[in-house]
């Protein structure tokens, strides 16, 4: 019972830390006329609408286009707008590969890959709104079996698709959030 309450109160001065350091939630809107966060079970539609006025650039690499995809599906699981307000423009994928736990007879037994990505976020009117750089880790098992090997590699190249993509949406779904709450008229980009 003493552990439950140990954590209890642990649990509450780490929520009281969130709300003292200027966490804001994403998908909510400020009150009028007060500094206030509210929720209200409500999502906040503008942010999404926003985003879907995104037409994500093509890229030449395999790994850029399953982020392109993933990407689409996020901000246009209906479709490519006809007339997009904001371009992505996504820069080939960088691949880094480090052999990893060596054996006596110096041939690696797992390798560490590492993805990077540059993107920039283009408003046909302002130019150039966002860029940045998302990369991730991932690391596969080398075996007996080229297949499994092979088979391995596919799979993190997929996993980290998705992880990238991700990252990616939700950067520009925090630049959108900062831009509605800066302009204070919550009806307006």
């Amino acid at each position: 019972m003493w552990l439950l309450r140990k954590k209890t109160y642990a649990f509450l001065l780490a929520l009281c830390g969130l709300t003292a350091c200027g966490f804001e939630p994403l998908y909510v809107e400020k009150t009028a006329g007060n500094d206030l966060w509210y929720y209200n079970n409500e999502f906040d539609a503008d942010i999404v609408r926003e985003m879907g006025q995104i037409k994500v650039e093509s890229v030449s690499d395999r790994i850029g286009q399953m982020i392109k995809n993933e990407l689409m599906d996020t901000f246009n699981p209906f479709g490519t707008p006809k007339c997009a307000k904001y371009f992505l423009k996504l820069e080939p994928v960088n691949k880094d590969v480090t052999q990893q736990a060596l054996r006596d007879d110096i041939t690696a037994t797992r390798e560490k890959v590492k993805y990077t990505l540059n993107y920039s976020l283009w408003s046909k009117k302002d130019g150039q709104l966002v860029s940045g750089q998302s990369w991730i880790y991932l690391s596969y098992d080398l075996l007996d079996n080229p297949y499994s090997t092979s088979m391995d590699k596919k799979k993190i190249e997929k996993d980290g698709a998705k992880i990238i993509a991700n990252d990616i949406s939700l950067r520009l779904g925090a630049y959108f959030h900062s831009m509605k709450t800066k302009r204070g008229n919550p009806d307006e980009f």
